[in-house]
């Protein structure tokens, strides 16, 4: 295993594959913060085709955080086929990009390559893509689920509509799931972020949605964003849901501080096949985001994208229903400016994708990014072109709750009619009946949400 090279008459030599990793990075401010990023642009090109060179085999024997210390390491590890790891240890990294994006390569192929990959391996290969090379290699996969309904099937965008309310107000919440309905939204999921994160206050709003849901008959999943814990006392003390969520990091230190561990995932999927109102069999919903692991001293002197890889090798053991990344929310400290989250949803998506787990994007930004609406709505309809399972819906784009800007209520609609996509079919024909949808765009009586409460 060869850590170096010369490039410009200039030697490059790296004390290990984690540094290497860190170094081949594209540009992220929260590499920078963290003293992990090429030091110039020959550096990371230098880093670049050191990486280029090492084989999976030493991306799955390097681990950034070691297999005893550490139990997404483990899971990941422990998850590996044998058998396709073994057809594929001695492959480079050039290699096995050259593999993803050939066209002779199929979808079945690629889900049949996962099973070999470690996180570790994933993060290396983005890290050799351009931004179109994950858009291409991401839509080449489909990664289906079901919990109510089947996310992820090839045509279909779908989204999660989010009703936000700065004191979680349950008529105001319906106001505006009302609104969010009314402009096709909430086919993947309705799904609030809470303010009180108590069981009583999240079980408030679950039987506000399985109600809603089920007056109107609409096919769909529910699930109010708590704590895993809160979430889980909620559902024993009575509370409907379909799902569970949590968000992950890519460490065990990092789900520590968030307050959890495989275990607690284990005892909601236990709790949600007895208790829960989905037909399943997929009911957990995780969230991710570049970063996290640095801003709670978690990351191990690894960077961002390795750590986020991890995320989704620690999200497949559990199957979930869906998994997104929240691209730009934790702020500039992190992903400094439009381009950084252009690029982080794009790498997190087509991760997400190779390891397997059924991914779909917040396309978002905070008010102190180098960044607007409009670098939103490109990463939207990128990540649309790229095979994305669904983006979010806040109304006009503004959550008047987390105080962050992501997709309008009526982003999806004008994305699918560009790209001839279509909501999840149950949802659409729902959306038929209530008048909302006439062949896959919105009839004149979108977005008036009076027709719920008439």
């Amino acid at each position: 295993m060869k850590l170096s090279t010369v490039l410009a008459g200039r030697h490059f030599p790296f004390q290990s594959v984690k540094e290497v990793l860190a170094k081949a990075n594209e540009v992220k401010s929260g590499d920078t913060l963290a003293g992990v990023a090429a030091e110039s642009d020959l550096e990371r090109i230098a880093a670049k085709e050191v990486l280029s060179r090492l084989l999976v085999r030493d991306l799955r024997e390097n681990p950034v955080v070691s297999y005893e210390e550490d139990e997404v390491t483990r899971i990941n590890q422990d998850s590996i086929d044998p058998v396709v790891y073994g057809q594929i240890a001695g492959w480079s990294l050039a290699e096995l990009r050259e593999y993803i994006l050939s066209y002779e390569t199929t979808e079945q192929d690629l889900k049949r390559l996962s099973t070999g990959l470690t996180s570790e391996t994933v993060a290396g290969v983005c890290k050799l893509m351009s931004n179109l090379d994950l858009i291409y290699g991401a839509n080449k996969i489909r990664v289906t689920a079901t919990c109510n309904t089947t996310i992820g099937q090839r045509g279909c965008l779908s989204t999660r509509l989010q009703p936000n309310h700065p004191t979680d107000h349950v008529e105001g919440i319906t106001a505006s799931l009302f609104e969010g309905l009314s402009y096709g939204c909430g086919d993947a999921l309705l799904g609030l972020n809470p303010v009180n994160d108590t069981s009583a206050s999240l079980g408030e709003v679950l039987r506000r949605f399985d109600e809603v849901k089920n007056r109107f008959a609409i096919p769909t999943q529910i699930c109010v964003l708590g704590h895993i814990t809160t979430q889980i006392e909620a559902v024993r003390s009575g509370a409907p849901t379909d799902m569970i969520f949590q968000s992950i990091a890519g460490s065990q230190k990092g789900n520590s501080a968030f307050g959890f561990s495989a275990d607690t995932v284990r005892e909601a999927q236990a709790l949600l096949k007895e208790r829960g109102t989905a037909r399943g069999p997929n009911v957990l919903y995780f969230e991710t985001g570049q970063g996290s692991e640095l801003s709670s001293d978690s990351h191990y002197g690894a960077d961002q994208v390795t750590m986020e890889a991890r995320c989704y090798g620690f999200a497949r053991e559990f199957h979930p229903f869906m998994v997104n990344t929240v691209v730009g929310f934790i702020g500039p400290e992190y992903l400094y400016d439009s381009k950084q989250v252009i690029r982080a949803g794009l790498e997190d998506h087509f991760m997400g994708k190779l390891t397997g787990v059924p991914m779909g994007c917040d396309c978002c930004y905070t008010n102190h990014m180098m960044a607007d609406q409009n670098d939103v709505e490109n990463l939207a309809l990128l990540l649309a072109s790229a095979g994305v399972n669904y983006i979010l819906g806040v109304p006009t784009s503004d959550d008047v709750m987390l105080n962050y800007q992501t997709n309008a209520y009526h982003d999806a609609a004008a994305i699918r009619e560009i790209l001839g996509l279509r909501p999840i079919r149950e949802f659409e024909q729902w959306l038929e009946k209530m008048g909302v949808l006439e062949n896959g765009r919105l009839t004149p009586r979108a977005g008036d949400p009076t027709i719920f409460v008439r």
